[in-house]
């Protein structure tokens, strides 16, 4: 019996440290790693000139962003909705969400990001949309898109399960 535990304590070990070694890597790698978040972006290039039309990017279904501090990249989900781009992020009233989802906390103390989509550098700024009229088109947007026409609560906005960032133009 004590061999068997001497197998399986080893082998959990090695699981724990290659996790653990993944991510610590993942933050020198260019971009995030799936939903592992990642380093810096080291490649791309930076989109200049007017305003893109984000309507490009409404079935486009994920893409990646880097704070600035700390410059972290995550991959994400996007959404469109009335010229403007726009990116959700769930599960903020969870224990599981209070762990992962470390970045919103973040970007309310510097919210310039980088947004990446393909080989396009896009510089940023995270408004939080918190009520109003884009509320509930954004809402159906992300029923369409990710939720497979489930519908999503407005409840979901206003009790801070889910917060929704327009990715404005940085000043």
């Amino acid at each position: 019996m004590k061999s068997v535990l001497r197998v399986v304590g080893g082998l959990l070990a090695v699981v724990l440290l290659a996790i653990g070694g993944l991510l610590i890597g993942a933050r020198f790698a260019d971009g995030p790693i799936g939903i592992i978040a990642g380093g810096p972006f080291k490649t791309g290039e930076l989109a200049t000139g007017p305003e893109p039309d984000w309507s490009f990017v409404r079935d486009v279904p994920e893409v990646q962003f880097q704070l600035l501090n700390p410059a972290r990249s995550r991959t994400t989900w996007i959404l469109y909705h009335d010229g403007k781009a726009y990116i959700p992020c769930g599960y903020m009233t969870t224990w599981w969400g209070k762990i992962w989802k470390r970045w919103p906390l973040e970007a309310e103390k510097d919210p310039r990001i980088i947004l990446r989509i393909g080989d396009a550098l896009y510089e940023r700024e995270l408004v939080r949309i918190q009520e109003g009229l884009s509320v509930a088109p954004l809402l159906a947007e992300l029923s369409r898109k990710y939720a497979g026409g489930r519908e999503i609560p407005m409840e979901a906005v206003t009790s801070g399960y889910l917060w929704l960032y327009e990715l404005a133009p940085r000043n």
